[in-house]
């Protein structure tokens, strides 16, 4: 029986280049990135249009950690039906999927949130599986879903990857050999060069060639793997339909800007890395705002013998005007319970009722309870919430800091600059972050009012200056301000 022929497709091919150099590299493992806009996406999403169509029993499975990442707009998804509609593929939205070809052959889209969610794989067959942006998922998620790359449909089992630069991941030391150890830049001989691995116990053994390995490891099976990094000047469709991308990514603080801006493999957050005291412009006084937030950060115990140098309880009242963010007053003190709630209630009056009061809400009912009651007996009639926090303490930080970058971000002359300053700048090899922890829930708080309908009355008008208490704190007097 002769099979039906197939539509013809529009032609779709990769850009000259690295691009190019991923879809047609032999090895067993292939990442490809390292920067972005080096169109990692595309190239990802096109791997599998070499055989899905054609190859009767080719699968692919492609993983993003978490599913809104995949469907998010402008995400995978979408990205995918831009590439894939045109190619004759059918959308199966309910399962995540696209099927092509009179095999009905699947291009999935699959999550791995929980590292236990790799056994939900186990007795799959599949003969591509992509990661996009690979240092999202653990080492133990990567290994044993190798063990799924098998298949009976005449095509070799293969893996294919992308990602950005991340340090601390263990992709970075994976791909070791093909990064220069001084810069941590990608060493342009070596891109899509492969090299062979076996594995010993938890250790992976290098080779040059399969034969290599062979000699020394009899039995053991190898597999190759490559690295081909790709910047955004190899991706000229991109800057082409947009231009502004690259200032967009000359604005991001130093670690991010070189991390995918310029591809830097070492490079990670340092004192003097995600904040630089010289990026806040000191003024006289901030302009009237409606948008304005007092953020508290709550972990502060008294000093004791054993801890003579404690956290500290920190209030940072910020204001947002013209896309243009001011820190106007900060509170820093370690007092008792009783004193710390007194504190509290006479800096909401002096800030008035026109003021958010924000503060992080721990886990669980007894972080619900403690919001609940501080919202009764401290700040009755306030617009007051507990906010739960999500992602790390530098993750939370980088809003702030890529406004800070940008000069978007300035502090009213005050006997706390220079204590505010010293901590930011020593973020987050400093001992003490509470006011890097204020400042970023402060930020957060303000972008999301941006442009809303004013409530109360603006503060921080005319040539009047605000009367913030004074709870005598022992502050340091800033040098040539």
């Amino acid at each position: 029986m002769t099979e039906p022929a197939l539509e013809e497709a529009p032609p779709i091919r990769p850009q000259e280049g690295p691009q190019t150099e991923y879809l047609s590299t032999p090895a067993d493992i292939a990442i490809y990135g390292g920067a972005a806009g080096g169109g990692k996406t595309f190239g990802i999403l096109l791997e599998p249009l070499r055989h899905v169509k054609t190859v009767k029993g080719f699968g692919a499975v492609i993983f993003r950690r978490t599913t809104p990442e995949i469907t998010a707009q402008g995400g995978l998804w979408d990205e995918a039906e831009k590439l894939y509609e045109p190619q004759g593929g059918t959308a199966r939205i309910g399962s995540l999927s696209w099927t092509f070809g009179p095999h009905e052959n699947r291009i999935t889209f699959a999550h791995m949130e929980k590292e236990s969610d790799r056994f939900k794989w186990q007795g799959a067959q599949i003969a591509l599986i992509g990661f996009d942006e690979l240092t999202h998922f653990t080492a133990k998620q990567f290994f044993y879903m190798l063990s799924r790359a098998r298949t009976t449909c005449g095509i070799r089992p293969y893996v294919r990857a992308t990602t950005n630069p991340d340090a601390e991941s263990w992709v970075a030391a994976l791909i070791a050999w093909w990064i220069d150890p001084d810069t941590g830049l990608p060493i342009p001989e070596r891109s899509g060069v492969l090299r062979w691995f076996v594995r010993d116990g938890d250790a992976l053994i290098w080779g040059d060639s399969r034969e290599d390995l062979a000699a020394r490891y009899p039995g053991k099976p190898a597999l190759s793997l490559t690295f081909i990094p790709a910047k955004l000047e190899d991706n000229k469709i991109l800057e082409a339909a947009d231009p502004e991308y690259r200032a967009k990514l000359e604005a991001l603080p130093l670690v991010d800007k070189e991390r995918l801006l310029n591809g830097n493999w070492k490079i990670k957050p340092s004192a003097g890395t995600v904040f630089r005291r010289e990026w806040f412009k000191v003024v006289d006084q901030a302009p009237g705002s409606f948008n304005r937030v007092r953020w508290w950060d709550m972990a502060a115990t008294a000093p004791e013998k054993k801890n003579k140098d404690p956290d500290w309880m920190v209030g940072l009242l910020m204001v947002e005007t013209g896309g243009r963010y001011y820190i106007v007053d900060i509170y820093r003190e370690r007092r008792n319970p009783g004193e710390a709630d007194e504190d509290r209630k006479a800096t909401a009056a002096a800030d008035g009722y026109g003021t958010r009061i924000r503060e992080e809400q721990e886990g669980g009912s007894s972080g619900k309870n403690v919001i609940h009651h501080t919202a009764k007996d401290l700040f009755p009639g306030y617009d007051y919430l507990g906010v739960p926090s999500t992602g790390s303490k530098l993750v939370r930080a980088k809003p702030a800091a890529s406004a800070a970058y940008n000069g978007l971000i300035s502090i009213v002359r005050a006997p706390w600059n220079e204590a505010f300053l010293t901590e930011v700048h020593a973020f987050p090899d400093g001992k003490h972050d509470d006011q890097v922890d204020a400042l970023a829930g402060a930020f957060s708080d303000l972008a999301e009012h941006v442009g809303e309908e004013p409530v109360g009355d603006p503060v921080f008008d005319g040539d009047e200056a605000v009367d913030i208490p004074d709870f005598g704190g022992d502050y340091t007097t800033i040098p040539g301000l």
